[in-house]
């Protein structure tokens, strides 16, 4: 299941360091000037789970595949960015097309690193990327509106879609976006959401950019950020992209203590993978083999049969039964024999919905 998210922010708030440190590899160029991130850098990120490293050390596979994310950095948005300033809307589409967005503001001050417009003010700066993620999305509704408009008048059944681009119009034009449109759950509004893909729709996650000091309290600029985060109903991670950075090229055990230096369980990065999991409503199972040991990314909600059709579609068409063990269980029975033996493997059916951390052994007959 392809899972994508954007970073965005206006320019040299410390995105493409941000990527740097989640891809652990310097993939994306970071400069101390605006735009220099011209084409969207991309990555495929693991998302760490130590669920599945404990499977890996009990069934010793030939390979082990974690979940993963992908991740798009795109180029820095400036006021006017919808109308074509700056690098223009050309990195709006880029946006359109991820599952959710992680917001990165700079909450910190320093004279030798260069703000766009001069001073750090996170109100003002989350302000500009909403109005031109918001400009965006009322361009291509202006535009649904004529379109429909034209259909309508050869067709009455198209009114109702009418109506809805109408009203989607002047929701945007009072400054309101996608998400919060009071009427969802219609077959126009999925239409409209499934076609358009609207950005103000996405989910946010806010990432507090701070310098290292930033780190041990919340300063001024970060409290900003999350009075903001709590309005509009979205999490928020600080972190200090600088350090993540640095610490991308520890290995796992003086990463471990550089954490614990910051009495911290993991790191900014490692908490923005898990909420971007979770903000897209998406758990993992897994399979659990000599050959592989893998994560599954579903759903929330997602049937044994809907599970089984990520890893093949003839699974889910052929679906006769999954066994499904709980991941505490698997673990404290030693693996799937003493599961078994102690009861603890279910033979679930086609309404089965899935739980996250079931080990799944899925029957099927093509």
């Amino acid at each position: 299941m392809a899972l994508k998210m954007g970073i965005v922010g206006l320019p040299n708030v410390g995105k493409s360091t941000t990527f740097n440190a989640l891809t652990k590899a310097q993939n994306a160029e970071a400069a101390n000037y605006p735009f220099c991130t011209i084409e969207p850098n991309r990555a495929i990120v693991p998302v760490p789970d130590t669920r599945i490293d404990t499977l890996a050390k009990m069934a010793s596979p030939e390979r082990t595949l974690p979940a993963t994310i992908e991740f798009v950095d795109i180029a820095g948005l400036v006021a006017g960015a919808s109308k074509g300033e700056g690098l223009g809307n050309k990195f709006l589409a880029h946006i359109r097309e991820t599952a959710a967005i992680v917001h990165v503001v700079r909450c910190f001050d320093d004279e030798n690193v260069i703000h766009v417009h001069g001073t750090c003010d996170p109100k003002r700066d989350i302000e500009i990327i909403e109005t031109e993620l918001l400009f965006a999305d009322l361009e291509q509704v202006d535009r649904r509106v004529d379109r429909v408009g034209k259909l309508a008048k050869g067709d009455k059944k198209q009114q109702p879609m009418l109506d809805l681009a109408v009203k989607l119009k002047a929701h945007l034009e009072a400054g309101k976006p996608f998400s919060t449109y009071p009427d969802q759950d219609t077959d126009e509004f999925r239409e409209t959401l499934r076609d358009l893909q609207p950005i103000t729709a996405k989910k946010v996650i806010f990432a507090a950019n701070v310098d290292e000091a930033g780190l041990a309290e919340d300063n001024a600029y970060v409290k900003i950020v999350r009075d903001i985060a709590a309005e509009r109903g979205a999490e928020v991670v600080k972190l200090c992209a600088k350090v993540e950075e640095e610490m991308a090229g520890l290995s796992d055990a003086e990463r471990k203590e550089f954490l614990d230096s910051l009495s911290a369980e993991e790191s900014g990065l490692d908490q923005i993978i898990h909420k971007s999991y979770h903000a897209l409503g998406l758990i993992s199972y897994f399979t659990v083999g000599p050959k592989e040991v893998r994560a599954w990314t579903i759903p929330v909600g997602a049937t044994a049969p809907q599970a089984a059709g990520v890893i093949h579609t003839d699974f889910e068409k052929g679906f006769i039964r999954a066994e499904v063990i709980h991941f505490a269980n698997f673990v404290a029975d030693g693996g799937e024999p003493g599961a078994k033996a102690a009861g603890h493997m279910a033979s679930e059916g086609k309404e089965y919905v899935m739980q996250d951390g079931d080990v799944v052994h899925f029957r099927f007959n093509v």
